[in-house]
């Protein structure tokens, strides 16, 4: 019997919208508006989760309030690079890009960073 892995999220961050994908809980892809209320909703659906990181990419800016939403409401949040999440993708073989995709892609790199004894 394995280990239960633990719950990631990754959320490609867009000017009106934000897309969340979340590994290690049943629960598909999501869309949230991006403005407070959508920031309020968001915190609110992962805090039962036991979320052990949430990352999200760097995009000019539109990621602030939600990063700063999320660690208000006691979320441990990551924003990451752009670069190092492409970097990441690809060698993951993953050449595809959606909303959707990069979110999951997002989520999985959060559950690798879990495991850098040097993140701690």
């Amino acid at each position: 019997m394995s280990a239960p892995s633990a719950v990631t999220v990754g959320i490609d961050v867009a000017k009106a919208h934000v897309d969340v994908s979340v590994l290690g809980a049943n629960l598909d892809i999501r869309r949230f508006n991006n403005d407070a209320e959508g920031h309020s909703a968001l915190a609110v659906a992962l805090q039962p989760l036991n979320v052990q990181l949430v990352v999200m990419e760097a995009t000019g800016g539109y990621e602030t309030e939600l990063a700063c939403a999320l660690q208000g409401a006691g979320l441990p949040v990551a924003v990451v690079n752009p670069r190092q999440a492409r970097d990441f993708a690809r060698s993951m073989g993953r050449l595809a890009k959606t909303d959707a995709i990069d979110a999951r892609m997002l989520a999985e790199l959060a559950s690798v960073l879990l495991r850098r004894d040097d993140l701690s």
